[in-house]
């Protein structure tokens, strides 16, 4: 008789957690404060929590030291979740620790919603981004660019289009399908939120990773030769990733 999987004791999937980039160009806190506010329009659920790594690489030259404790506070008042910094200047990061917060040494990953401007005047509030949409949400997103190493795009709560390249070292996921009209070189997520009848199209596949409900397959020792460089489709059946032709009727 096969072992119960309560007799397992740990298991490692593919996390689901998305960080949002919140790039900062200033430390005021008034001007942060009206650039959070005009963006998310005063909606109390844009973020729902997400976690957020603060960049400081582009900060304004002679601009205020950042006041940590109050910065945190003012992301979470808009219900981000500060978890670490990137692009830290080495006289920051005893105080960066102290708030706990994690050194981020990281490529800056693509942001998904638009990052606060240090401009004083209003602006037009930009339109909103695909990303934070609400989970009930069963559209798709559509990309036309490539998606470029370190960058990382997230299709929350429907289908995720790539029609151009996805290079190595990029990452991109849906709640829903992944379909790349192209070559997937990077890593594919699809159901990430747990949706185990997801799948992962692409019309030339050379993955590092891909994931469907977080099972997850590498290919360290490259993409099986039969479906390499070839239309092909992947879906979870079982606890395994079944990979086959996109043109396949098993």
């Amino acid at each position: 008789m096969p072992k119960s999987k309560l007799q397992k004791p740990i298991e490692i999937k593919i996390s689901t957690v998305v960080a949002v980039s919140a790039i900062m160009y200033t430390s005021d806190l008034v001007a942060l404060d009206a650039a959070m506010h005009e963006m998310t329009g005063g909606v109390s659920d844009f973020f729902e929590g997400d976690l957020a790594v603060i960049d400081v690489g582009d900060l304004a030259p002679g601009c205020e030291r950042i006041d940590w404790a109050a910065t945190i506070a003012l992301l979470k008042k808009y219900r981000l979740n500060p978890v670490a910094v990137r692009n830290a200047k080495p006289d920051m990061v005893e105080e960066i620790q102290q708030h706990g917060l994690q050194l981020d040494s990281g490529k800056r990953e693509e942001a998904p919603v638009p990052a606060p401007k240090p401009a004083p005047a209003p602006a037009p509030a930009p339109a909103p981004a695909p990303t934070p949409a609400a989970p009930a949400f069963s559209g798709t997103m559509i990309i036309d660019t490539p998606v470029r190493a370190g960058q990382r795009i997230y299709a929350r709560g429907g289908d995720l289009i790539v029609m151009a390249v996805v290079n190595n070292g990029a990452e991109i996921i849906a709640d829903g399908n992944i379909h790349v009209y192209n070559t997937l070189n990077g890593r594919a997520l699809a159901g990430a939120s747990g949706d185990a009848s997801a799948r992962i199209f692409a019309m030339s596949m050379s993955p590092e990773l891909v994931s469907i409900a977080g099972v997850y397959r590498t290919f360290e020792d490259g993409f099986p030769t039969e479906n390499a460089r070839k239309p092909v489709q992947i879906r979870l059946k079982g606890e395994s990733l079944d990979i086959q032709s996109v043109n396949s009727a098993k």
